[in-house]
This record gives structure tokens, C-alpha cells and sequence, in this order.
């Protein structure tokens, strides 16, 4: 059975055809959540650098907001940055501002719960995150220092609350494939999910927060995030053996996980404009954080949200 993957040119946040193109996309995966159902949407709210760059862009997520308002049901949107707060980063990046007129909720991902791994031990996953009748995952497409991309399954590892992501970093990173099992194992505990990714300007080069725009002029989404990441890999030119996450869905036999599973009912890979020369990573940098890295990136989670004030 194929995994159909949607995706659609649009050619700046500013193109008046955004708001359309977004509510193809979802009705295309099939979302249609009922009336009162609870969902959350989840953007990527990494931290207060470039976020024009590494944050999903606010009227991408306006979009998606108003899509889902039709249906008559509860939105929330929310995130667990790596510094500062969801609401925080929300105000800085100026996503706050987007949603003002409409009726959806700003938070938090907090409230950890514990969810079992596949090899043993647990990890926190925000209780809104688990407790969601339905995900709207939005990340931004970027490069990532440690995972070589950051798109779909990547960015659900943000429902995982707070400093514990970077305990994982530390638990895991020098375990083998533990660190990208644990992100997939996370996705599949999770209620159902729909992606809508942003890689209108992709980030390239490095990433999460450092890299260097590629106007890509791409929305994609899938029902199904390891297919939309498979898509997106391959047309990035990446092998699998270099993206932890795609070699560990491969390994498990994931849906989705092989291109030749996947069915392009809209536009297809081929016609976006990556031959262009979108630049990887060379090289990527180890998972698990050095301690002093680890006690440098705390202190200044807690100092954004001093200096900002959630």
C-alpha cells in the first residue's frame, strides 16, 4: 500500500494563495477532525536566534489555525522549545501577534508524563501532547547539526518537556541508535498526527538555529510523518545512512520509510528546485551533549525565561 505524500509550490508567506494551499494540503491527508475535538498544533519554536529562520513561520501556523476553526473545534497551540517557553518564543518570534484575532490558546508543553521506550526506561512526553484528540505538527525544514534534518518526526521530539529533552541528549547520544529510536518511539505514542511542513525557505547548511535560507517555495504534508520525511530526504539529495532517524525507520520497518512506497498526487519532488544546490551537513556532530554544554544550555533556558518573562 503507498503513503501518499502532498506537496504544493507556494512562492513567499506573503503569496495570498497561502492560506488556500495550506487547507488543500490537510483536506488532501484526510483531517477532519470533528466538532469539539481538541487539537493540538505544533510548531517549531526552537529558540531566540534567527527565528525568522529556524521557527515555523507565524502565518503558516496562522493558516493551519484558520483551517482548523471551520471544523468547530478546540485549538491549541503549543510547543517545548530548547530555551525559554512555548508562550515565550511565541511572543519573540511573533507568532502571538498572528493568532491574536483568533480564538486559540498559546501554551505551554509541559505537565511531563511518562512514556516506555522500546529498549527500556522512560521519558516525559507533555500531558497535552498525549491527551490530544489530534496533532498538527508544523515544523520548518531545516538542516540539523546531530540529526542532518530537522522535518516531520524530528520535530514531534519537542513534545518531550523541557530540560528532559536535553537529558535524552545526554541518556541516549552515545547509546547507538537509542536516541533516534526514542524519538520514534515518542511519535508513536502519540494520538494521530498530521504534518503540514514549511520549507517555503528551508534552512541550509547547518541547523537547527545556524544555518542559511533556501528559497525552496515548498508545503508539503502527509498523514504519515516518516513518509513525508522520506520524501523530503530523498529529494535533498541525503542517503539514507546518513539521517539517524531514516536509518532507524528503515531498520523497523516503518510504513513510509522506503521511496518506493510513497505516491505523489500533487506536485512532485522532481519539481522543485533543489538541483540548485542545497548544502548538507558535512559532517555531523555528536548526539550527546559535552557536560559543559549541557550545564551552559540550561542556565540559559533559564535565564530567556527571566529576561522574557512568560
Amino acid at each position: 500500500m503507498s503513503e501518499a505524500v502532498y506537496f504544493r509550490h507556494v512562492g513567499a508567506y506573503d503569496d495570498f494563495d497561502l492560506p488556500g494551499t495550506v487547507s488543500e494540503l490537510l483536506e488532501a491527508t484526510g483531517l477532519r477532525p470533528p466538532a469539539g475535538a481538541l487539537v493540538l498544533v505544533k510548531p517549531n519554536l526552537v529558540a531566540p536566534r534567527t527565528m525568522a529562520l529556524a521557527c515555523t513561520a507565524p502565518q503558516v501556523v496562522r493558516a493551519v489555525c484558520r483551517h482548523l476553526l471551520d471544523y468547530g473545534v478546540r485549538v491549541v497551540v503549543a510547543d517545548s522549545p530548547a530555551f525559554g517557553t512555548g508562550r515565550i518564543m511565541a511572543r519573540l518570534c511573533g507568532l502571538r501577534d498572528a493568532l491574536a484575532d483568533l480564538p486559540v490558546t498559546l501554551a505551554n508543553l509541559d505537565a511531563p508524563r511518562a512514556v516506555r521506550l522500546s529498549f527500556g526506561g522512560h521519558i516525559g512526553v507533555a500531558r497535552l501532547a498525549l491527551e490530544a484528540d489530534h496533532i498538527v505538527n508544523v515544523p520548518r525544514l531545516k538542516c540539523h547539526d546531530q540529526m542532518g534534518l530537522s522535518a516531520g518526526v524530528k520535530n514531534l521530539f519537542g513534545c518531550v518537556c523541557g530540560f528532559r529533552k536535553s537529558l535524552a541528549h545526554q541518556r541516549f547520544g552515545s547509546h547507538g541508535n537509542h536516541f533516534a529510536r526514542m524519538i520514534l518511539d515518542v511519535a508513536a505514542a502519540l494520538p494521530p498526527v498530521t504534518t503540514l511542513i514549511d520549507g517555503v525557505v528551508a534552512m541550509e547548511r547547518s541547523g537547527p538555529t545556524g544555518g542559511d535560507p533556501f528559497p525552496l517555495g515548498l508545503l508539503g504534508a502527509a498523514a504519515n510523518p516518516v513518509a513525508l520525511d522520506t520524501a523530503l530526504a530523498r529529494m535533498l539529495g541525503y542517503a539514507p545512512e546518513s539521517l539517524p532517524l531514516w536509518r532507524e525507520a528503515r531498520s523497523m520497518g516503518l510504513p513510509g520509510a522506503l521511496p518506493d512506497e510513497l505516491a505523489f498526487p500533487l506536485d512532485t519532488p522532481e519539481s522543485f528546485p533543489v538541483a540548485t544546490g542545497f548544502r548538507r551537513p558535512p559532517k555531523l556532530s555528536p548526539v550527546a551533549f559535552a557536560p559543559g554544554r549541557f550545564v551552559k544550555g540550561r542556565l540559559k533556558s533559564l535565564l530567556t525565561r527571566l529576561r522574557f518573562l512568560d
